[in-house]
């Protein structure tokens, strides 16, 4: 109970990073893990982890040789997940995801096998979109898979104008309902 209570001041301290009144279900969980080859990544990256629902389940999921790069840019959760998590095969950076690039490059990784997005677009400038988006594509292997969890469709027209193949998921069961795209350079 006392992390909803931390998600829900956050939300409405921080809309503008915050895009979920309360963390996501096992539902929409087990769907974002879906497309994500965990016996063959050996680089994934999370955008907006929140308070690491999805960032517990790829370490879980994910093979000891794997590296698992979290951005979070609000810094409770930031704080909260680098202090909770003690995993050598986990990066955590308190930066925009417009950073993938040089982060990653910093730490001698040239390409991603996956990305898990919560970044809540709808409230993001044009701008800021479009920067990560181009950065995840430009990070991402040929045969990867961006996956991308939104409360609308507003994202839908972007996404297929960055990416060649955008599947479209939903789970009713989620607080409040989410639509999941599956994204393919």
């Amino acid at each position: 109970m006392a992390k909803s209570n931390q998600f829900i001041k956050q939300y409405f301290g921080n809309k503008k990073e915050i895009g979920a009144i309360a963390p996501s279900s096992k539902f929409l969980r087990n769907r974002m893990m879906a497309p994500i080859s965990f016996h063959s990544a050996d680089v994934i990256i999370e955008l907006g982890a929140g308070n690491g629902v999805f960032t517990k389940e790829i370490i879980k999921r994910m093979k000891s040789s794997c590296k698992l790069f979290v951005f979070e840019t609000n810094e409770l959760f930031f704080e909260l997940l680098s202090n909770e998590i003690k995993d050598d095969r986990v990066v955590f950076f308190n930066d925009s995801a417009e950073l993938i690039n040089q982060k990653l490059s910093e730490n001698g990784i040239k390409c991603a096998d996956a990305i898990v997005s919560s970044l809540p677009y709808a409230v993001f400038p044009s701008e800021v979109k479009n920067n990560i988006l181009d950065a995840c594509v430009s990070i991402l292997n040929k045969e990867g898979v961006y996956v991308q969890f939104q409360y609308s469709l507003n994202a839908h027209k972007l996404l297929k104008h960055k990416f060649t193949n955008v599947t479209l998921d939903f789970t009713p069961i989620n607080m409040p309902p989410a639509f999941i795209y599956r994204c393919r350079p």
